[in-house]
């Protein structure tokens, strides 16, 4: 088993939250696999290249209110990228027994 190196700053919550977000290949859609202050990791079928910049829009807190936040694609995977914030998201900014509660597709 090979083992990776953890360079995240913030603690990181599992997410199932759908999101748009816009490279300059156009708009898409995805699903949130997890989020923290610094950064998220997006399953989608529509890739991006690493370095490119994204543009993203979701729910977060409540439906009713949706976030946006700019940054940079850090990873790529199979089913998705990561993306690492231009401004961490103050309020995930948090310990793990501290992290508030966030939206859920399941719960619409």
């Amino acid at each position: 088993m090979i083992l990776k190196n953890e360079n995240r700053r913030h603690f990181r919550k599992s997410a199932l939250i759908i999101a748009e977000y816009t490279t300059s290949e156009g708009t898409f859609h995805g699903v949130l696999k997890d989020i923290s202050a610094g950064g998220l990791f997006i399953r989608t079928l529509s890739m991006a290249t690493i370095g490119q910049r994204v543009a993203l829009e979701f729910s977060l807190f409540s439906f009713d209110e949706t976030l946006s936040v700019t940054g940079v694609v850090s990873r790529i995977d199979p089913d998705g990228f990561g993306v690492k914030f231009d401004e961490p998201i103050k309020r995930l900014a948090c310990t793990a027994n501290e992290f508030p509660s966030l939206v859920n597709e399941g719960d619409r």
